[in-house]
Formats: C-alpha cells, sequence, structure tokens
C-alpha cells in the first residue's frame, strides 16, 4: 500500500513532508517521480491533470486534499467506481467565513470604492450603510454556508438562507428549491454562493438569477467560478442593476490577461484564497483513511457520488 499526491501546485513536497512526519512508516510518492503505481491504493488531489488517475491499477480511494470534488467529476479517465472523500476542515470553514463578513464590511463601508477613489485622487465621501439595515443571502448551507451564516448573525446581520433540500438554522430563514429561490432572492441585499458546483448549480449565477434580486444588490462568489456565467454578470453590472461584486473564483484560473473582469471598477477580486487547506487538520484525517483503507473499514468524508459533493 502507498500513496501518490497528485497536483499541480508547488505544494507537493510539504504534503509529503507533513503526511511522513506524522507517520515515518508511510510510503508517500509524487506522480512526478519514478514509482511502484501498483502499489498506490490512495491519490491525493486536487486539481490534478485530467488522465493522471488512469495508470494506477488498484486504486482504492482518491482523497481530495480539500473540500471541493467538482474537478474530480471533470475527468472522463477518472476511475468511476473508486470512493472519493473530501476534506471537512473547521479552519475551512472559519476562514471562509472570516473572508465573507470582511468582504462584506468593505462593501457596506464603502472601502472598494474609496481605493478607486484615492487611485483617481478623488475626494467623494459617500453614504455607508449599517449591519442592521441589510440582509444576506447564502445560497448553500452546508458546513461552509451554515457556519457563515451563522457567524453572521452573531454579528447583527440579518440572513436568510437558500438550499437544495430544506434546511433549519437557528435564527435563519431557510428557502429550499427551485419554487422557493425567487422569494429568497427577493429580499436578498447582499448574495453569498456557497453552492457546490453540480450539473444543477452549474451557472446558477446568471441572468435571471441576477434579475430577481433587489437593485443595487451586491454578489459574492466563494464557491466555484462554474457558478457564474461572466457574461450575465458583466451586463447585469453594466447596466446597474448590481451595485458590485466579489469574486474569488473563475472559469479559469489564473483569470486570463485579457479577461473583462480585471479592469470592470464593479468588480473586487481574489485569487482563489478565501479559504485554503491546512496541513495541519487535514493530513490526520488522510492518514485515518489511509489506515482505515489498509484495515478494510468504512472511510470517512466520503463523497455522494450521485450527488456530486
Amino acid at each position: 500500500m502507498a500513496i501518490v499526491i497528485i497536483r499541480q501546485d508547488a505544494k507537493i513536497e510539504a504534503w509529503k513532508k507533513a503526511l511522513k512526519e506524522r507517520n515515518p512508516s508511510i510510503e508517500v510518492y509524487s506522480y512526478l517521480e519514478d514509482h511502484p503505481k501498483e502499489k498506490i491504493t490512495m491519490a491525493l488531489i486536487w486539481k490534478h491533470p485530467q488522465g493522471s488517475l488512469a495508470p494506477y491499477p488498484n486504486l482504492k480511494c482518491i482523497a481530495s486534499a480539500g473540500a471541493g470534488v467538482d474537478y474530480i467529476f471533470e475527468d472522463a479517465l477518472a476511475p468511476s467506481t473508486v470512493p472519493i472523500t473530501r476534506v471537512v476542515d473547521p479552519y475551512l470553514a472559519s476562514d471562509m467565513s472570516e473572508h465573507v463578513l470582511a468582504v462584506i464590511l468593505a462593501e457596506l463601508k464603502n472601502f472598494n470604492t474609496y481605493k478607486l477613489q484615492q487611485v483617481a485622487s478623488e475626494w467623494n465621501p459617500r453614504i455607508y450603510r449599517r449591519i442592521k439595515d441589510v440582509r444576506v443571502g447564502i445560497m448553500g448551507l452546508g458546513e461552509l454556508g451554515a457556519l457563515t451564516a451563522n457567524d453572521l448573525v452573531k454579528f447583527g446581520f440579518t440572513v436568510q438562507g437558500w438550499s437544495r433540500s430544506k434546511k433549519k438554522l437557528k435564527n435563519v430563514e431557510t428557502f429550499a428549491g427551485k419554487s422557493e429561490l425567487e422569494a429568497f432572492l427577493s429580499m436578498t441585499e447582499i448574495l453569498v454562493c456557497l453552492l457546490p458546483l453540480t450539473p444543477e448549480t452549474e451557472g446558477i449565477l446568471n441572468k435571471d438569477v441576477f434579475s430577481k434580486l433587489p437593485k443595487d444588490a451586491y454578489v459574492i462568489n466563494v464557491a466555484r467560478g462554474g457558478h457564474v456565467v461572466d457574461r450575465d454578470l458583466l451586463e447585469a453590472l453594466d447596466r446597474e442593476h448590481l451595485s458590485g461584486a466579489c469574486l474569488d473564483v473563475y472559469h479559469q484560473e489564473p483569470l486570463p490577461k485579457e479577461h473583462p473582469f480585471w479592469t470592470h471598477p464593479k468588480i473586487f477580486m481574489t485569487p482563489h484564497y478565501a479559504s485554503v487547506s491546512d496541513t495541519d487538520s487535514v493530513v490526520p484525517q488522510i492518514l485515518e483513511n489511509y489506515d482505515r483503507l489498509r484495515k478494510g473499514k468504512e472511510l470517512l468524508n466520503t463523497v455522494n457520488i450521485k450527488k456530486g459533493y
């Protein structure tokens, strides 16, 4: 038994080191080095090259190094019967919540606008808004969405949430399914997308959804780039139905330099860094599942392949 790490950034060696420090006897390889493919039973991956999972005949577990797994389903050559696990990391949820809070406060207090004015040497005070006067709507009430909703409530925001199936959260009005989406959107002044990316949610941030938001609503997407129809977002901003948007994720990353998001004055961008898996909290989960795999036990945090999350 052995683990192979497959990712396209510069973090493979750091993950190898973290795994070996916790369990020096474990065999861990980079997919870029020579290694015995027949010994690999677990692949620890993040946005792997398509087709890179196919060469492992004895693969028993595909372990995503993050909470997202949509990129795995985009690989037509990935083994379809191998269980997939995801990370359930308290730091991922709290980091995401803090990021969303920071973005919302910056919008309420006009920080993004003032930065543009500073660059242009303009002095133009603007009316700001208060927490108590704003209703935040969160699309997606999984682990990340639920914690974010609860944290925003603690700060005094009025919060509502929408999800595929009905959820109950204290002090959060919840909506579910297509039949309740319009009612949810009609009262949402700041929309936060924390949905998983599935065939049903791809392109959900589109012209129809934007038109159902109140005028001057603000959109925050910290889920996946595939949720946004780029041209529809630009159109809603240009016709001044939306007051602005903050994006952390994109269809292509890094975002191509010629993309209009870079220069649009109403779009604030961050480089897909709202919430990042921490090796100290993730590695124990990986090793626990590796041990369970070795003993033939049920794996933790498995993905429902039919649902896609």
